[in-house]
């Protein structure tokens, strides 16, 4: 019996092993980026942060946004285990009004699809 017991031990021992693939994680330092209000006209280009937390190279294949004001950049090459990365996101600001957008990011991380937000209000300048 405790033989049969120590030969279970010891398979499901080494096949908990052998299961820890390396993976990369996709960490950002924030997922909403506040404009506040800004001027029409203004600088959109923000940019979201984020760290490659796995063990393994983080690839971003797509990056898209929720609408055709809104334009995303992604690195073009891996982000290597414990490295950083940005995202630029660039938004028309001469569109008046409220800003509530989407900026979908697709990976190769454990996470494979996570959304980020930008908000904030585009003001006009006050001339008509």
């Amino acid at each position: 019996m405790k033989k049969i017991v120590l030969v279970l031990f010891v398979g499901l021992l080494g096949f908990s092993l052998s299961a820890q693939e390396t993976v990369a994680k996709i960490e950002f330092k924030t997922e909403t980026v506040d404009y506040g209000e800004i001027a029409k006209g203004s600088d959109g280009v923000r940019v979201f942060e984020f760290t490659n937390t796995g063990d393994a190279p983080l690839i971003i294949s797509k990056v898209s946004s929720s609408c055709g004001c809104t334009i995303p950049k992604k690195p073009e090459g891996p982000i290597l285990p414990g490295k950083t990365g940005e995202i630029q996101v660039k938004y028309d600001t001469n569109r008046v009004g409220p800003i509530r957008k989407a900026v979908t990011v697709i990976s190769n991380a454990d996470t494979p699809t996570k959304v980020l937000k930008i908000k904030g209000e585009v003001k006009s300048t006050g001339t008509k």
